[in-house]
């Protein structure tokens, strides 16, 4: 009898025979990452750097303001504030009358001349003669229907420009070009005189405009709250500073000064006591020494010969959000200091492969984990999100930090909402985590950190510094904020809220906080370089000898 004598079966686990897994590679690479002290020093220093240099502009502030009275730094810094809250700049001459209820404003615009200072006067210049001649593109000279003569307040008006054509515009951001009338204020005379109209039924305003008082073109209708019954009307004049913009290597100059626009008036449709002269008179032109030449002609003022009114003028009507100027700030003052702190995320970024590389560790790291696009990807996910939460402390503390110390300086920050300053903040900490990565990955690629930290700096620093510092004109500042990886910058943009204004050509610059691309479009830019150079850095460590 043959006895048979079974084999047992030996055990064999259900669960799928496996790789390391890519969670236990990014544990190994933050390990790596914190334990070189330098490394954490260099994390820890970015942020410091970025809170620091935004303070900075504040506490230069608050020294200036303490060393002058209270009184003056206050009214040097709080602006002029629009129906809806906005900065705006109200200076003009404004010759009115009480009017009630609902009717219309009619006058016959006869001349408008334009004058301005020479640049380089230094004599007395007592008559216009003395001045050089020319309107400014958008002087004023028209009819206007406004709440009070409280700098600010609501209005309605219709006038002619130095070369904007004829207009309605009102509150001070609405401004629509009529089809017809004068296309130049220049070319308005006796002979060829331009007619305005305004008229008004509850809230709702509607302008007109003709070349002979007789057939009437409507140029559009508006409907403006706040503007009580008993309101003010009458004629305005005003005329922006008249300017000079130098660009050369290493800067920009601007030379300017006021400019006066002398307008002359007839065929009023009403009369009455008339009153005027600049309500919101802008200053007397300063200069170093003293008064300027000319300096008493920069007066709002108006006189009456008859039924002709020639009213002279000078100060603007406009939005000031664009104007860059000194008594606003915007929240992204705060993180003025985030090009320094990101240049320390760099070089740490590019040595947390490359310093493999040098000692050659990269070799056991490769020999430990064969996957290498799966050791890029760890590596990059390791420093983004250190890098993402170092730059979200860092701009989380100096964004209210700064705006707290600015409103103490007595200086008007411009509101933005709770989502747009969260916006800030987050789209700061993506932006350097996208350039972490980035630098990590040219440091894969040229596996030396000195030549991937200077390459990195040369794209996505030195475009910016170059652009918001106006090193290059506008024109080229804008384009290497939307072709180099520094159009993630536009990310800390707020003024973007406000809209462009046909009225206001200038201030919309880089160094005034416009960008050329939206936030999430200038994010997507730098996105879209981390992701090339990630990708080509995945390539070539596949395919080289290490």
């Amino acid at each position: 009898m043959t006895t048979k004598t079974s084999t047992p079966t030996p055990y064999r686990s259900k669960v799928e025979p496996g790789r390391d897994g890519f969670g236990r590679l990014v544990r190994s690479e933050w390990t790596k990452l914190r334990t070189v002290r330098g490394w954490m020093i260099g994390m820890a220093l970015a942020a410091l750097i970025t809170v620091l240099i935004g303070i900075l502009g504040p506490l230069g502030s608050n020294s200036q303001c303490s060393s002058s009275s209270t009184h003056a730094c206050g009214s040097a810094q709080t602006p002029t504030l629009g129906p809806d809250g906005e900065p705006v700049t109200d200076d003009l001459s404004f010759v009115h009358q009480g009017v009630t209820g609902d009717g219309t404003v009619t006058a016959r615009l006869s001349s408008m001349a334009g004058y301005y200072l020479p640049l380089n006067a230094n004599g007395p210049v007592d008559s216009l003669a003395g001045l050089s001649k020319g309107l400014e593109p958008w002087a004023r000279a028209g009819i206007i229907v406004k709440a009070s003569t409280t700098p600010g307040a609501p209005y309605v008006a219709v006038v002619a420009t130095g070369a904007n054509g004829v207009r309605m515009e009102s509150n001070f951001t609405s401004s629509d070009r009529a089809p017809g009338g004068a296309a130049a204020g220049s070319a308005i005379s006796s002979a060829a005189p331009q007619w305005l109209r305004l008229s008004r039924a509850g809230d709702s305003f509607t302008g007109y405009e003709s070349g002979d008082g007789v057939h009437w073109s409507r140029i559009g209708s508006e409907t403006v709250a706040g503007i009580r019954s008993n309101a003010q009307a009458g004629m305005l004049v005003s005329t922006p500073d008249h300017g000079t913009t130098t660009y050369q290597f290493g800067g920009s100059s601007t030379d300017s000064g006021p400019s006066l626009a002398v307008a002359t008036f007839d065929d009023v449709a009403f009369s009455g006591a008339w009153s005027g002269g600049g309500f919101a008179a802008p200053p007397a032109v300063q200069q170093d020494n003293g008064p300027a030449p000319g300096a008493a002609l920069y007066q709002n003022t108006y006189a009456q010969t008859g039924g002709v009114f020639t009213v002279r003028g000078s100060g603007d009507i406009a939005p000031k959000i664009a104007a860059g100027a000194g008594d606003t700030k915007s929240i992204e003052d705060g993180l003025i200091g985030v090009f320094a702190g990101l240049i320390a995320l760099i070089v740490v970024a590019a040595m947390f492969i490359t310093s493999e590389y040098r000692r050659g560790l990269i070799r056991t790291t490769l020999s430990a984990t064969p996957r290498r696009g799966a050791v890029l990807a760890a590596k990059s996910v390791v420093i983004g999100a250190v890098t993402f939460v170092v730059g979200l402390v860092a701009a989380g503390v100096a964004v209210p930090l700064v705006r707290s110390m600015e409103t103490g300086n007595r200086t008007y920050v411009l509101p933005t909402s709770t989502a747009t300053e969260i916006r800030v903040v987050v789209g700061t900490a993506a932006l350097l985590a996208l350039v972490a990565v980035f630098a990590m990955a040219v440091g894969a690629l040229l596996r030396r950190g000195a030549g991937a930290v200077a390459l990195v700096i040369a794209v996505v620093v030195l475009p910016y510094v170059l652009a918001v510092a106006s090193v290059l004109p506008t024109g080229p500042s804008q384009w290497l904020l939307r072709l180099t990886p520094a159009a993630g910058f536009a990310v800390e943009q707020s003024l973007r809220e406000f809209p462009g204004y046909a009225q206001v050509t200038s201030g919309y610059t880089p160094e005034a906080g416009f960008y050329p691309l939206s936030p999430w479009a200038g994010l997507a830019v730098t996105a879209a370089y981390t992701a090339v150079a990630l990708g080509l850095a995945t390539y070539v460590l596949r395919r080289r000898d290490v």
